[in-house]
């Protein structure tokens, strides 16, 4: 590992943050949103659910575009949409106008957050791959954590559109970042083999700091297998499938409940926006130790074992956040405590994933579950919003939205079951 690989890794971390803050940039301003132009609080979810949409679409087509064209072109595009989506969301005079800048910038965080995957992946060696992608994905609430405390203290002499100015501001900052010191993977362009393939992998070697070499791979050029879906679905398989895609699917309803209505919930509370953002920072500091805890606890204790506890819990602690809290503190306690756990979840799908489905099926097989499984993440804010709106009290909308967590843990038994008698 060259210091050169190493500062490619760290700007692929940063803009993973960058994606951590914007998906989390609505709802530090959903409180001002709502008050000035008065909208209820089903319509807010549907606004808060509008990028978790453009991720899912931008995760499965921008994913396959920068298979075809290139992880570095393809990032540049999501970052320039990222921040035009950012800088337009400062300027909207309309819910509506709102929700499609919203669905366009989530485009762009979906396709950037399957480049930095692929892109940290082919960076880093194999000693520290595995490490690598770690730090990447922990860049996630990283950025949600110091982009919220920095969001947080505008929205105390600003307004909401202060939120998005300063995403665009950030996102624009990056794109020479990126442009100038993050160069083409080797692995892509091996894997495609252009007609200047040796040029294009030396230009790249040399600027992470290795030397060129006099010729590619024999097998450079050959396309990869791809897992058909009618794989997933054979009787071996299509258990093992179906429910570890209901047990993301659920809980990850559980999860954007959390970290999309905290803002609001609390401002309904009678509290500042500045500080329903602090407590919303506060998750986030939950959901990075929770994720980083459970990935140390999976050296040393069985993760299908680990992964129904913390499932369990999170619905514990998104109950109990629902009771509400006597002060501020109590808040963001209770808000870090769901967020620990909900985290933690949603980490360990990836390796719970990478252990159920055998080797030929293991890229195919997550990237469905993960595809399909963010419809919960749509659904999960616009349930909120609407059982909000027809009267449900906060305790009884965590209650339901708890849920989620607890059939994603009833998916992962029953997975288990199914594995046992396989």
């Amino acid at each position: 590992m060259r210091w050169r690989q190493i500062l490619v890794i760290a700007i692929c971390v940063v803009l993973n943050g960058l994606d951590g803050f914007d998906v989390l940039s609505i709802s530090f301003a959903s409180p001002g949103i709502a008050k000035d132009w008065g909208i209820e609080r089903g319509a807010l979810g549907i606004v808060l659910s509008a990028e978790l949409m453009g991720m899912a679409v931008g995760s499965f087509f921008l994913g396959n575009v920068a298979d075809k064209i290139g992880r570095r072109p393809t990032a540049i595009g999501c970052l320039f949409v990222m921040a035009l989506g950012m800088f337009g969301a400062a300027h909207v005079t309309s819910i509506q106008e709102l929700s499609l800048l919203r669905l366009i910038t989530g485009l762009g965080i979906g396709g950037m957050l399957a480049c930095t995957n692929a892109m940290v992946a082919e960076f880093a060696n194999n000693r520290w791959r595995a490490a690598a992608i770690g730090i990447m994905a922990a860049g996630y609430p990283m950025g949600a954590i110091a982009g919220g405390a920095f969001a947080s203290s505008l929205l105390v002499d600003g307004t909401w559109r202060d939120v998005f100015t300063f995403g665009g501001y950030i996102s624009a900052a990056m794109l020479p970042v990126l442009y100038f010191l993050v160069p083409e993977t080797v692995g892509h362009i091996v894997q495609r083999n252009p007609d200047n393939a040796l040029a294009r992998v030396n230009r790249s070697l040399t600027a992470i700091g290795h030397a060129p070499v006099a010729a590619l791979p024999a097998d450079s050029g050959q396309e990869r297998p791809r897992i058909a879906l009618s794989r997933l679905m054979q009787p071996d398989l299509r258990s093992r499938t179906l429910l570890l895609l209901l047990a993301y699917f659920f809980h990850v309803m559980t999860f954007y409940y959390i970290l999309k209505w905290i803002p609001k919930i609390v401002v309904d509370m009678g509290y500042a926006p500045s500080a329903a953002g602090g407590v919303l920072v506060w998750a986030n500091v939950g959901g990075l130790i929770g994720s980083l805890l459970l990935s140390l606890l999976t050296l040393r204790f069985g993760l299908r074992y680990l992964m129904i506890g913390t499932l369990l819990m999170s619905t514990v602690m998104v109950v109990l956040f629902g009771r509400g809290q006597a002060d501020l503190q109590g808040l963001a306690i209770a808000a870090a405590a769901a967020g620990f756990f909900t985290n933690a979840g949603m980490a360990g799908f990836y390796p719970l994933m990478a252990a159920t489905f055998p080797t030929e099926a293991r890229a195919g097989g997550t990237g469905f579950v993960i595809g399909l499984g963010r419809g919960g993440a749509v659904l999960g804010p616009v349930a909120a919003g609407f059982l909000f709106q027809f009267g449900a009290g906060l305790q009884g909308v965590s209650i339901a939205m708890g849920l989620g967590s607890l059939l994603g843990a009833l998916a992962i038994i029953a997975l288990h079951r199914v594995k046992s008698h396989a």
